[in-house]
């Protein structure tokens, strides 16, 4: 859809880059001519992405930072600004999220996902809307957030309460730095199958092809479809977009929350075992 040159010259931020939804982002920002900066805590899985995304032959640097740490982000983005000249767009992708029944769920797991999601959007943002109004250049953020912000979800209370907020934060800023020439819009994805965050949501294939099966078009998204409106939504072709959500799920979300179905599908104290044996699973 978009021309080869439609970020040229864009110098975007990817937090949570180094693989995934963010990974493929930053893929296709690359391909379509921005200088790309990803961020994340693996500094082994920011090393493969550059090597990636290096490719396309702009320039691509790789930051270790934890996104909860206020100071920490604002040296990141510091030095980003040092490293390419400047930095136009932020991606606020990175995140935490596991399945638990809410009345089982431990007060650090919920900040913990709380504390990557909202307190780490609100800190990249602030810290690239400053530097933007400093400098008296425009800018443009995306968070990707969830179909479940406004319904709510089972099983996933923390990212549906860090999520809204950081839906919150998308539409409150656009309006407040809209006379800054600083657009906030956000992406509502449904079900996009990576090995990361699926392995931590779907337990197994029987359970996948269930999950496919009850989806309106019979399948789940691709990383290209998403990287794709994001990178349209970055673009000047988007200039007057401004405090939007854009969901890309299939339709999905007609249904209700992404992740009710599964409270039907057997005896609570099953899907509580099943629920904790995926929890050691991807922390083994």
């Amino acid at each position: 859809m978009l021309a080869k040159d439609s970020l040229k010259n864009k110098v975007v931020l990817v937090t949570g880059g180094g693989s995934g939804l963010g990974l493929a982002m930053a893929d296709r920002f690359a391909e379509l001519g921005a200088g790309v900066a990803i961020c994340g805590r693996n500094q082994e899985k920011l090393g493969k992405a550059v090597d990636k995304l290096s490719s396309h032959g702009n320039k691509v640097e790789s930051y270790q930072c934890d996104v909860r740490d206020y100071e920490d982000v604002g040296s990141m983005i510091s030095k980003i600004c040092d490293d390419f000249g400047k930095l136009d767009c932020l991606v606020n992708n990175a995140a935490g999220n596991f399945f638990c029944t809410s009345e089982d769920l431990s007060p650090n797991g919920f900040k913990t996902v709380v504390d990557i999601v909202l307190h780490g959007s609100f800190n990249c943002t602030q810290h690239f809307g400053k530097k933007c109004i400093e400098a008296g250049h425009s800018g443009s953020v995306i968070s990707i957030v969830t179909t479940y912000i406004e319904t709510g979800s089972a099983f996933v209370l923390p990212s549906a309460c860090a999520k809204a907020g950081v839906q919150a934060l998308t539409t409150s800023l656009a309006y407040e730095w809209a006379p800054y020439g600083i657009r906030l819009n956000s992406i509502a994805p449904g079900p996009f199958p990576t090995k990361g965050a699926w392995t931590r949501l779907v337990p197994d294939g029987d359970f996948e092809e269930k999950f496919k099966k009850r989806h309106p078009m019979g399948r789940f998204g691709e990383p290209e479809e998403l990287a794709e409106l994001a990178s349209f939504l970055l673009s000047d072709s988007a200039s007057y977009i401004n405090g939007e959500c854009v969901t890309i799920d299939g339709g999905q979300q007609l249904e209700g929350g992404q992740f009710n179905f599964v409270a039907r599908m057997m005896p609570r104290n099953k899907l509580k075992q099943i629920f904790q044996a995926m929890k050691s699973k991807s922390s083994s």
